[in-house]
């Protein structure tokens, strides 16, 4: 037996209709048109699908039995067209994201806090474990947006700049440090330094001051939170880099002082990596407005 959509909505629209004019009106097309393709439905079920002596007309048991695959099926198959017509209109979609930068977090949940509001349909998650894979994983389409310092040139992804951003040197208040207009490299060299627990690679006080000017620290501590970090810088128990979106609390704090790196400072910017494809996404380029507007917001906050 060979079943085709087209048979379960005949089922489904002359069961509604309770006959075949009614339901050919349904189906839109002609009422002969409608008895043949029943006539063949029933041949190739080998059974009679309705009890013609009845009005309306019913259903037999073999025909309630079709009946029943039909209610299954189709609402399944409707939501499934439904979710292509959004895909196509650009209202639903898929966004999982992967982050090279251990600080975002701190200004990705805002954004994806506005993001869902506008995008209910959109898929949204972030995606562990692939920190340093991200790129690769990007084009093998196992997420569809990396965050990264590195932009690298790639013919099948966009790396699309978001903001701009400032390391800052974090100490305790009475640290030795505290009067100094700024920090080098040199100062670095009897502390502890508490980062997150990345590769030096991705670590701007090492690839902006550190490894440029071949000073090594006393000692490195790795801390997974950004709360715990700046618990133990204020416990005098090392020092940390941090971005300035991540200091505007603390900057306004008399437990703390942030200087600047080098006299002049140091200025990063963040990019948003997609699929070349997907760039032009309505969702994907209202997420990328919202991924530059937001952490320049708390920048001003700091």
């Amino acid at each position: 037996m060979h079943l085709e959509l087209r048979h379960l909505r005949t089922i489904r629209a002359i069961h509604q209709a309770g006959g075949v004019g009614k339901a050919a009106d349904l189906l839109n097309i002609t009422q002969s048109a409608l008895s043949h393709q029943l006539k063949g439905l029933e041949d190739q079920c080998g059974v009679e699908l309705f009890a013609r002596r009845t009005k309306p007309l019913r259903l037999s048991a073999a025909g309630m039995k079709l009946l029943r695959a039909a209610e299954d099926i189709l609402p399944r198959i409707e939501a499934l067209e439904d979710e292509f017509r959004a895909l196509r209109a650009g209202k639903s979609g898929r966004l999982h994201i992967a982050i090279e930068c251990h600080a975002c977090f701190e200004w990705l949940f805002p954004v994806l806090e506005r993001f869902r509001h506008g995008w209910p349909d959109v898929d949204i998650d972030i995606r562990p474990g692939l920190a340093f894979g991200a790129l690769p994983a990007l084009r093998r389409e196992e997420v569809d947006l990396v965050i990264s310092a590195d932009p690298e040139d790639m013919p099948d992804v966009t790396f699309t700049p978001l903001f701009d951003y400032e390391p800052r040197f974090v100490a305790a208040a009475d640290h030795r440090l505290a009067d100094k207009p700024y920090v080098q490299a040199e100062d670095f060299r009897d502390e502890v330094l508490i980062t997150y627990p990345v590769e030096r690679a991705r670590l701007d006080v090492f690839t902006g001051l550190l490894t440029p000017a071949k000073v090594e620290p006393r000692a490195i501590r790795q801390v997974e939170l950004t709360a715990v970090i700046l618990l133990l810088v204020v416990s005098g128990r090392g020092v940390a880099v941090l971005p300035d979106w991540v200091l505007r609390e603390v900057r306004a704090s008399s437990d703390y002082i942030t200087r600047k790196l080098g006299p002049g400072g140091m200025t990063k910017r963040l990019y948003a990596a997609t699929r070349a494809e997907d760039a032009g996404l309505p969702f994907m380029a209202h997420f990328l407005r919202l991924a530059r507007t937001e952490p320049v917001k708390m920048q001003r906050e700091a």
